[in-house]
């Protein structure tokens, strides 16, 4: 962990809660300084920090690659998903309520790991992903088992038009009866993006209906680009 990594205490957390409930993703802007990016990459050949390696081609997922970390995380990837899940319960458990479904989310991430943990959803999930020329994430959703936290955060750790050509961040928005609609996110090195893992709440003339978003990459064009996942519930 960098000095220069940001307190998540001066984000404008009301900026990025409102743009989530309105748009179902939301830039943080920078939050790791470039010496804890190039850390973070430069553990992806260290076999012991990760519990499994995945070949997107070998799965129909894309091309490109990502290994998932094992307990216990990186510093300050830890520290960030304790401190963004505090965040982030209150505005899942609206849109819980607005989505009518019978569940709420605990106050604390150590309490929602509990509740992962005791159902047997014990393996993290938090990820690191490899992309180099002519790589792409498919659209996807990341649900991973039957308690799931509606909000996950994503951060790039290179530089766009220095490491990498191409590669942007994308997200479609899925609405009943209506075609889906694509977003484009530009984010630099260190920055994150907070985005809906599946299903969010919209509201329309009568009231809220909910709507379903995927997530993906564009496909790389020149160099190498590493990005860093953190999702906040565990894995079966």
């Amino acid at each position: 962990m960098s000095a220069d990594d940001c307190d998540t205490d001066s984000l404008d957390w009301d900026r990025i809660l409102a743009e989530l409930d309105n748009h179902g993703f939301a830039e943080t802007g920078k939050i790791l300084s470039d010496a804890t990016s190039d850390s973070l990459q430069s553990l992806y050949d260290d076999a012991s920090r990760f519990r499994s390696h995945i070949v997107m081609k070998r799965h129909g997922f894309g091309q490109g690659e990502y290994k998932y970390f094992t307990y216990p995380l990186p510093e300050r990837l830890a520290l960030l998903r304790t401190e963004f899940y505090g965040r982030l319960a209150p505005l899942a458990n609206r849109w819980a309520q607005s989505m009518r479904l019978e569940l709420t989310y605990p106050d604390t991430h150590a309490e929602m790991l509990e509740r992962c943990h005791r159902d047997g959803q014990t393996r993290p999930t938090p990820l690191l992903l490899k992309y180099e020329a002519g790589d792409y994430n498919c659209l996807h959703q990341d649900v991973y088992g039957a308690h799931t936290f509606p909000i996950q955060l994503a951060i790039l750790l290179s530089e766009p038009g220095t490491d990498f050509e191409g590669g942007e961040f994308v997200l479609t928005e899925q609405r009943p009866r209506m075609q889906s609609k694509a977003e484009v996110v530009p984010l630099r090195k260190g920055d994150g993006v907070l985005f809906a893992v599946s299903q969010r709440p919209k509201q329309g003339a009568r009231g809220f209906y909910r709507v379903n978003q995927r997530h993906g990459v564009s496909r790389i064009r020149s160099g190498r680009r590493y990005t860093t996942g953190i999702i906040f519930h565990d894995a079966k």
